[in-house]
């Protein structure tokens, strides 16, 4: 199945830590391994990304897999990742925030599977103002079946 996710209200590219320090050019992805991929500078008006989840049916309940879905068997999530690109071009993630699977009502998840296609839209900046970390819940992500 096709992931597609959206990301709007993008905190922008310039995040001041808790401990005072400033990152100047902030970007997001979706977490692959340990590895950030589509990485997209967080000053974009809307961002999207696009990823290949599987589903089996195990010991009679639906879980997901694919190289972007973490979490044990139940408790399955997409991350999006969040770093300091610095010149040499290197990553430094400082938040990441879990794409619940399993939190996905069951009908929508069912009508996903049956056209190959799941969209998440995603509010990307938090109750704090800057980039949306932690678990992603309701009404900061919604889950439908894109139209065709």
């Amino acid at each position: 199945m096709r992931l597609l996710i959206f990301g709007s209200n993008v905190p922008g590219c310039v995040f001041c830590r808790p401990d005072g320090s400033l990152m100047t050019n902030v970007h997001v992805g979706i977490q692959v391994g340990s590895e950030p991929v589509q990485l997209v500078k967080a000053d974009a008006s809307e961002i999207h990304w696009e990823l290949d989840i599987d589903s089996v049916v195990r010991d009679g309940r639906l879980d997901f897999r694919g190289r972007a879905v973490h979490g044990r068997r139940g408790e399955r999530f997409v991350y999006l990742t969040w770093g300091e690109v610095s010149r040499g071009n290197e990553f430094e993630m400082f938040r990441r925030a879990k794409l619940m699977l399993n939190r996905i009502d069951a009908s929508v998840v069912g009508s996903a599977l049956d056209v190959g296609r799941l969209l998440a839209r995603v509010d990307l900046t938090g109750d704090d103002g800057g980039p949306r970390c932690a678990r992603v819940d309701p009404p900061a992500i919604e889950w439908s079946v894109p139209a065709s």
